[in-house]
């Protein structure tokens, strides 16, 4: 393909022929073992009644569930003339039944064969991949489902797409849904993931309750009650998945292709949530939205997120450069009510959520409502360099609207970061994984740490009310270096008028001096005025400025202060606090409002309770460090000039 395709073009060759070629191993061990089947009851059969029987049975939609109505397959048409190549391919291509002409749509697939033609690579690429063996007797689910995920990750880099937006490791998938600790169902239980990518979370889920399944009949439970639902914004991605979920002929699946964050709208050219809240709700949901993807501004679609601004983002909006919490909110829109059972809710993030936004902005004005609500339970801080696309540090959050006793009102934090071993060998950004004795770790400590005197460094679990915080906004007098007054003369720079210098007066509360150079009948003069904390401000002004054409400048003298910003911890006394930590003359102070009223902040930082040690490096071999790099940047400029 080199020479002959851009590199972020490999995608759309390559993954939809492995799909093709994966359902063609499927459906060909199907016929053999149909055929097998058919001719041990029916012997006198011929080959050619035989071979006809079999296609009947494969078109019937309740013996197979995809089909092909030709005889073709990929070694068959390759050997075929291949100045009839491009016919026979598209033949069969179309002659697949309505849900893998679906998957081969949303790969956009036959503008792609017509590049492969142009490009002189059709042949040489049906050659490579007509006797792959994919079928899931050669390679599992799982194993198939690295190997998309190791091919979107390299089209991923080559493309320049962001980071997270792809897929999860499937050990910090199940690490999820241990978390989750869903059970063997006796009764109807949903999994949902509103940013589904190509299944993996889904996936992961029901196959650990089938692992977790003891008995034939704990199985068949699984098989009967478990449904799991998804959505999927990437055509490609949602492709992959669907191909898979007929691979499993999975009856009890469903992923649709839309937006989940948006509502959807029969007649909208983009779809939006087709799990809408008003109709469905998830006893267990999971997903890893990606990364400070923009939902605003002119490439967004901000429009019809907030036509959902008064019902599922009623807590708030987070900045329009990343829609996490949005995802976040989607989910816990959907909870089942504690009196059915209830929902439990894990999902990945960076660490913008936690703290991102200020006192009284979107992202803390969400958070204020998840703490108040009690729906926080956890978050587990995982190690960095996990991720195919990244290697920042990433957390789960756990939540849940029906926590025990001992968990109301409290959030467990658990330091995970040393929880992991080295990759043997790097894939992209992936350098770290977590592996069972790990995970084992982490779901002990979820699992016991609430217990009264449980002690672990690594465990911290703290009542809601520590997250919040008062933002006060302070103005004080500063003083000089004989802690006296400081005096500042500088330039008037706001509009001139009566009514300011009222202001200045009630602000300052002390003597203030204006100096105006003015133009009165055609002459430039300066006239000057003081203003005390007693007197008339306006008064003083007009006396001042009686006659005066036109302001041309403004200078004045007045007691210098600082204003800033506190950021108090809950419960604390401000008074109290602002006297002990500015021990300056305090002017005012006033709480953070929002709509006439006082609200507080949240934030959530992990990292300032585990606070990590480390020595710091000695003088010495910083300035060995220090002259390494000054030769390796003169080598480096001698090698530029050549």
């Amino acid at each position: 393909m080199r020479g002959k395709f851009k590199s972020y073009e490999y995608q759309s060759v390559i993954l939809p022929i492995i799909v093709i070629r994966r359902l063609e191993c499927v459906l060909i061990d199907w016929r053999e073992k149909k055929s097998a089947e058919v001719l041990k009851n029916r012997p006198q059969l011929t080959g050619k009644e035989l071979a006809r029987l079999v296609k009947d049975l494969e078109l019937n939609p309740r013996q197979c569930p995809f089909s092909n109505t030709t005889d073709w397959t990929l070694r068959s048409v390759y050997e075929e003339d291949h100045a009839l190549l491009e016919e026979n391919f598209r033949a069969y291509i179309n002659g697949f039944s309505q849900n893998i002409d679906d998957i081969i749509e949303h790969f956009n697939y036959r503008a792609t064969i017509g590049l492969m033609v142009k490009n002189n690579r059709l042949a040489p690429i049906l050659n490579q991949y007509k006797e792959l063996p994919l079928g899931p007797d050669q390679l599992s689910g799982l194993e198939m489902g690295y190997i998309y995920e190791e091919l979107l990750r390299r089209f991923s880099e080559q493309s320049g797409e962001e980071a997270g937006e792809h897929f999860t490791p499937r050990e910090v998938i199940r690490l999820m849904v241990e978390l989750l600790d869903i059970p063997i169902p006796d009764k109807h239980l949903s999994i949902y993931d509103p940013a589904s990518g190509t299944g993996g979370m889904l996936s992961v889920a029901k196959e650990h309750l089938l692992e977790r399944a003891d008995t034939p009949d704990e199985k068949a439970r699984v098989e009967k009650y478990v449904t799991v639902h998804g959505q999927e914004l990437s055509p490609t991605n949602y492709a992959v998945c669907q191909a898979d979920l007929l691979i499993k002929n999975d009856r009890q699946a469903t992923v649709y292709l839309g937006n989940s964050l948006i509502p959807h709208e029969p007649y909208s050219r983009e779809s939006g949530d087709q799990w809408p809240e008003t109709k469905w709700r998830f006893h267990r949901m999971l997903s890893n939205p990606p990364f400070g993807v923009t939902w605003g501004g002119k490439d967004g679609y901000e429009k019809e997120a907030r036509k959902l601004a008064k019902t599922r983002y009623q807590a708030g909006m987070p900045r329009v450069n990343d829609g996490a919490l949005l995802f976040l909110q989607t989910m816990l829109a959907k909870m089942a009510p504690p009196e059915t059972g209830g929902s439990r809710i894990a999902v990945i993030f960076n660490g913008s959520p936690l703290s991102n936004g200020d006192c009284g902005s979107g992202e803390s004005e969400i958070r204020r409502w998840i703490l108040e609500n009690d729906w926080l339970d956890a978050i587990v801080m995982l190690p960095d360099q996990l991720f195919y696309n990244t290697g920042i540090f990433t957390y789960v959050w756990l939540l849940r609207n029906d926590k025990p006793a001992s968990h109301y009102g409290r959030v467990m934090l658990i330091d995970a970061r040393q929880q992991f071993e080295k990759e043997p060998k790097s894939f992209g950004n992936k350098r770290h994984r977590i592996t069972d004795a790990h995970r084992a770790w982490i779901e002990e400590r979820y699992r016991d740490g609430w217990a009264k005197g449980y002690a672990d460094e690594q465990v911290k679990v703290f009542p809601r009310e520590d997250f919040a915080y008062h933002k006060v906004s302070v103005v004080f007098w500063q003083t000089d270096e004989h802690d006296q007054p400081a005096i500042v003369t500088e330039p008037y720079e706001k509009a001139f008028t009566a009514a300011n210098v009222k202001k200045e007066q009630d602000f300052h509360e002390s003597d203030l001096s204006f100096r105006v150079r003015v133009k009165t009948d055609g002459q430039e003069k300066t006239v000057g005025f003081t203003v005390k904390s007693e007197d008339n401000a306006a008064r003083k002004f007009k006396e001042a400025m009686a006659g005066a054409d036109e302001t041309l400048a403004v200078e004045w003298t007045h007691r210098r202060y600082v204003q800033d910003d506190e950021y108090i911890p809950h419960g604390e006394d401000i008074a109290a606090f602002l006297k002990r930590e500015i021990a300056k003359p305090i002017i005012r102070w006033e709480e953070t409002k929002k709509d006439g009223k006082t609200v507080l902040g949240y934030e959530i930082l992990p990292n300032k309770y585990f606070y990590r040690y480390q020595p710091p490096t000695p003088a010495k071999d910083l300035l060995a460090e220090f002259w390494r790099l000054e030769k390796e940047a003169e080598k480096m400029l001698e090698g530029l000039a050549k």
